[in-house]
């Protein structure tokens, strides 16, 4: 059973090594407000979104207070957009609407994100699909709070290339239209491969359709915690490195169960999954590269990285999964770079390249997270570096995904502030070598074989 007797003892984990509980999340199922006419769909969406989750933020703020834990984020999943307003958009422009409903019940709410301006594309795009897809540059530059995200293959289906070709021109426009704010819409924009129902982290946060009305999920994290605990075995075995990882995450991991269970009850809705992962922040000592450095390597990026990453990873699962009932999302370890001191420390140095972040999301969450690149950079190249991933994820079975920042105007070596949570990084260099041909084929990059197994 858990007690107020765990929690007591991650009091030093909170006051000295960064420990916090990234976000709670709740997710939405907004089907039942399909409507042929906009206005009415908008104003059922509005209405089940804020009655939902009215006590989403000062629920969070309660538990919070009374166990002492930091709740940094309080944040909203809903129904991929583009399965909703199917029957009532027929431009671009009606999506945007919904988009603009959808940030006044963030706002409302009072919570962080509001994820899952979404499509689902993985085996082909439905011409709602297209449109919600179209409509993304125009929504992320017009509002404030609204993540959106884009499922363009899966180890079943495949890779829907004509998704990945428009994808790298939806983020280019993107960033062009919010060039004026460091090309940050696309900072709330990620492009997935094989995506989870139930992410609580965003941008690529949706309400998937296996899920129940709604749901409360919870990501934990806790960088500072693994490496503080790390610095008491320096020099140790791998044996005795992989048991201190196991226990610390079981710990976190803990904690974020006591606080899924205490917000689905206070708020009367079902608890969904713990999400594992290791999410950095940009405070000092709350880094995954510091991680990897009190491992051994020098600097993320340097060799061995790669090994000691799939070593993190995957102890983080093993002792965390001992700790709650219900594990899903992502889980693992994630490397965004601006949002991780440490690896801002690794580009600016020269030890982190965009190939070496690539090798190391075969072993770990997520993928190029959080990556400023050269605001000039082709769109066909950016469809290039998705394909890339999504190759990654359908053939490991695993999810991965981009969100890739091409920073208007900048050049590398140059720096990009979003501030907050979002941090601040270098703008890296990219491969100027031209994939065009290959992104321009068109169709789809079969599933490998070993999904075949029914």
């Amino acid at each position: 059973m858990i007690n107020i007797h765990e929690v007591i003892e991650t009091n030093k984990m909170i006051e000295k090594e960064n420990f916090d509980v990234r976000t709670i999340t709740m997710g939405i199922n907004l089907m039942d407000c399909a409507d042929s006419r906009l206005d009415v769909l908008c104003q059922n969406i509005y209405n089940k979104i804020t009655t939902l989750a009215h006590n989403l933020v000062s629920t969070g703020e309660e538990i919070s207070k009374e166990y002492g834990v930091p709740i940094v984020n309080k944040r909203i999943a809903i129904t991929p957009i583009a399965l909703v307003g199917g029957a009532a958009c027929h431009t671009p422009e009606d999506y945007v609407k919904i988009a603009h409903t959808l940030d006044r019940a963030a706002k409302e709410t009072g919570v962080n994100f509001l994820g899952g301006y979404s499509a689902i594309v993985s085996k082909g795009m439905s011409h709602s699909d297209e449109l919600l897809m179209r409509s993304i540059p125009q929504a992320l530059a017009e509002t404030e709070l609204i993540c959106s995200s884009v499922n363009i293959g899966s180890t079943k289906t495949g890779i829907n290339m004509d998704a990945v070709r428009l994808m790298g021109d939806i983020i280019k426009e993107t960033a062009e239209r919010t060039g004026d704010r460091m090309s940050i819409g696309c900072a709330k924009l990620v492009v997935l491969c094989n995506a989870p129902d139930d992410n609580p982290f965003m941008a690529g946060a949706f309400h998937g359709v296996s899920e129940t009305d709604a749901v409360v999920s919870v990501g934990v994290s806790g960088p500072g915690v693994v490496k503080y605990a790390l610095e008491s075995v320096r020099g140790e075995s791998f044996e005795v490195l992989c048991e201190t990882i196991k226990r610390t995450a079981f710990k976190i991991t803990r904690v974020g169960q006591l606080v899924a269970k205490e917000a689905s009850k206070r708020l009367g809705v079902p608890f969904g999954i713990i999400d594992l992962s290791l999410a950095p922040t940009p405070a000092i000592g709350d880094s995954v590269a510091d991680i990897l450095h009190e491992i051994g390597v020098e600097h993320a990026g340097a060799p061995g990285t790669t090994a000691a990453l799939a070593l993190l990873n995957d102890q983080v699962k093993k002792g965390g999964i001992m700790a709650s009932s219900y594990v899903g999302g992502l889980s693992g370890a994630f490397i965004p770079v601006s949002e991780d001191q440490g690896m801002i420390d690794a580009v600016e140095a020269g030890a982190l390249t965009l190939e070496k972040l690539e090798a190391m999301t075969c072993v770990c969450s997520v993928g190029l997270d959080m990556i400023a690149i050269p605001g000039s950079t082709p769109a066909t190249t950016i469809s290039g570096i998705i394909a890339d991933e999504a190759a990654i994820g359908m053939v490991n079975q695993k999810t991965t995904a981009v969100r890739i920042i091409p920073a208007i105007g900048k050049e590398v070596g140059e720096r990009v502030d979003f501030g907050g949570l979002l941090g601040y990084g270098p703008v890296m260099a990219v491969n100027t070598f031209s994939c065009e041909a290959f992104v321009n084929r068109g169709g789809r990059i079969p599933a490998p074989i070993h999904s075949f197994k029914n």
